[in-house]
């Protein structure tokens, strides 16, 4: 019906942080740790995950998002046979594969950047980055000063208005088309992009292939200005994210429905026939385990992450309960080495992973869930139930984030037609026009409603 990466799930994947790579590159020799990762992939596909996003992978000194090398692959992870061979075994496992695509910044050991240091006004490449002035310094006392991104002087800011840099750029994306057949991008900070630059990558990657995925981290601001036919496809819903785990820490339901009404509702949503990129954590903020103050509210959490208007996406470990913080700047605690082949000997909670495994399920197979239009039907501080409607069937949800039992009547957008739970798969019965449930604490319920023209 649509675009593959309308109708994904997504897998998250940061390769150092999860295979238990060194943060500094300091090593000469390769480290073939995708024979690790390529683990994963069997369990990615039992979690009913469509496609996989992994990055940064381009070569980095530290946290893989200050690049020193554009076409080749981290040493601390392999080399570039060993992620073509991990793309070849995704793709047989019918999964997409994504990458991390740093193109606002490159860190101080990119070539052009060394030449710049050793050849200062000489240099052929000082056009390449923003603010360039050999008559400032910076902390690292180089004698000279340039525009760093936020501040983080690691990170040089390429100047992107320039023609050699666009280009230079643009042969990167074609490489990585061409050398390991990816199937899209996601495109780091986003927000500090040209949007020239923008436009020239979707008409580049659209010749190259034409399903070819731009999706942008956008975390401020109207997520319009990044999606079009002409700019990217996708951008992070960085808020709903918000308002999925503090809806339920507050017990307001409110808060979810307003962003909802406010990013989706028919009569004037501002990203109505978006397909933005959901997410309860990732590897920049505190993993949903430990940002909730009920831990059972993971279950009604990752519930809607799978039936709200979005392309919902999971981050390695979370559908274990894996827990993390950020302690200052450090973001480590968020991309903690995993053992895959240990974990599943002695799941730590096989409950949440086998219920993200059920919605994955529930997501891909009902079309609505993807394309249905949304229509709220029920709402209390800790109750919350809606729809998603498309032609003659509909699903419905409701969830409950109260440590207490309830009993909702949830009304019917639609009649004539059956109710089925499509956890269970049991028939429910209906009376008129409503669906009456009895909610345990922090339980959901999913059902299926088609007409006899749907059957």
């Amino acid at each position: 019906m649509g675009k593959w990466f309308e109708e994904a799930v997504f897998y998250h994947m940061y390769p150092i942080g999860m295979s238990g790579a060194p943060r500094q590159n300091q090593q000469t020799e390769v480290e073939h740790r995708f024979e690790q990762l390529e683990q994963w992939l069997s369990h990615i596909s039992w979690l009913g995950c469509t496609a996989i996003y992994i990055g940064p992978l381009f070569e980095s000194t530290s946290h893989g998002y200050d690049t020193r090398d554009y076409k080749r692959v981290d040493r601390r992870l392999g080399d570039n046979e060993d992620f073509k061979r991990f793309v070849k075994k995704a793709h047989q496992l019918d999964i997409k594969v994504v990458v991390d695509g740093v193109f606002n910044h490159t860190g101080r050991e990119f070539f052009a950047f060394q030449d710049i240091l050793e050849k200062r006004e000489q240099s052929a490449y000082c056009s390449w980055y923003k603010g360039l002035n050999f008559g400032g310094n910076t902390p690292y006392n180089d004698g000279l000063w340039y525009e760093a991104w936020r501040g983080c002087y690691e990170l040089v800011n390429l100047n992107l208005q320039n023609e050699q840099v666009r280009q230079y750029l643009l042969d990167v994306i074609g490489f990585w088309i061409d050398e390991f057949d990816i199937d899209g991008i996601r495109l780091d900070c986003a927000d500090c992009l040209d949007f020239g630059f923008m436009e020239e990558m979707r008409r580049f990657t659209k010749e190259k292939k034409e399903d070819f995925w731009l999706m942008g981290e956008v975390i401020h601001g109207d997520y319009s200005r990044y999606i079009g036919d002409h700019l990217l496809h996708s951008v992070t819903n960085y808020e709903l994210h918000k308002g999925l785990y503090s809806g339920h820490n507050d017990h307001n339901y409110f808060e979810i429905a307003h962003t909802i009404r406010r990013e989706f509702d028919q009569g004037g949503g501002l990203y109505r026939g978006a397909f933005l990129y959901s997410f309860v954590d990732n590897h920049d903020v505190d993993r949903i385990a430990s940002k909730l103050n009920n831990r059972d509210h993971i279950y009604p959490v990752f519930t809607l992450l799978f039936t709200l208007p979005g392309i919902p996406s999971i981050y390695y470990g979370s559908e274990w309960g894996i827990e993390g913080r950020k302690e200052g700047p450090n973001d480590d605690f968020l991309r903690p080495a995993v053992d895959i082949a240990q974990v599943l000997k002695e799941i730590p909670d096989e409950k949440l992973s086998r219920w993200v495994r059920c919605l994955a399920q529930i997501h891909v197979s009902r079309e609505e869930l993807t394309y249905g239009v949304y229509q709220e039907l029920l709402l209390t501080n800790r109750q919350y139930a809606f729809a998603r409607i498309l032609k003659n069937s509909c699903v419905l949800v409701a969830v409950n984030n109260d440590e207490q039992e309830a009993d909702v009547r949830v009304p019917i957008p639609m009649s004539g037609g059956s109710c089925r739970d499509l956890v269970s798969e049991e028939t429910i019965a209906c009376e008129n026009g409503q669906l009456e449930l009895h909610l345990k604490p922090c339980e959901s319920r999913i059902f299926a409603y088609e007409t006899v023209e749907g059957n």
